[in-house]
């Protein structure tokens, strides 16, 4: 099963974000480059082009489709996207191979007050 993950992985920023930030709710297009930048504390942020041609990517590959509107007073011109059960896989995988590399790279680090001694 991990195995047919593993062409979707590295994720690139972008879409690491994007999948992030749908993970936790439907979200237009500009809400989404909203709650990257708050969720990056201002260091990533998606501009338009980068955005909508990383969601376009990502519906084709099957991570993310459309959502349906939360209510009938929306703005009907607004496009909402959400996370598919693959989405979620993939995310998940390439969370858990993050943790692998903190992991590995903790356990290689030298304690600071050994490198001053």
């Amino acid at each position: 099963m991990k195995d047919d993950l593993k062409e979707f992985r590295p994720l690139s920023p972008a879409t690491f974000y994007i999948l992030l930030v749908l993970s936790d709710e439907d979200r237009h297009g500009y809400a989404i480059m909203q709650e990257v930048a708050r969720q990056s504390a201002g260091s990533y942020k998606l501009g338009p082009g980068t955005l909508y041609d990383n969601l376009e990517k990502l519906i084709e590959q099957g991570l993310v489709a459309d959502a349906p509107r939360r209510s009938s007073k929306e703005d009907p011109r607004r496009r909402y996207y959400r996370i598919t059960s693959h989405g979620r896989r993939v995310f998940a995988a390439e969370i858990e191979h993050l943790e692998s590399v903190i992991r590995t790279v903790k356990l290689r680090s030298v304690n600071p007050r050994e490198a001053t001694s």
